[in-house]
């Protein structure tokens, strides 16, 4: 605890971003399209930002070692409630 530096690792699932999907499936747009097919509300890079933002702004006596955040409509890393 020499620098009292806290450190937090923050784990987003399904966030839909512009640009995310399609540089993950190397530019092939319907691909990263189907990604967030039927899926009510992704997490948005705003969702992701807030909860950073309060992470930070805790205390400093308080460290989150780990935030899992996901969108309602995933309940595991492969598991998407889809509608059509």
């Amino acid at each position: 605890m020499e620098n009292n530096l806290r450190v937090i690792e923050v784990l987003p699932g399904l966030v839909r971003t512009e640009e995310f999907a399609l540089n993950r499936f190397a530019g092939d747009k319907d691909t990263a399209r189907k990604t967030y097919a039927g899926v009510a509300k992704p997490l948005t890079a705003d969702d992701v930002a807030e909860v950073v933002g309060y992470s930070v702004n805790l205390p400093h006596h308080i460290n989150l070692d780990q935030i899992v955040i996901r969108p309602v409509a995933q309940a595991a890393a492969q598991r998407v409630i889809r509608r059509s």
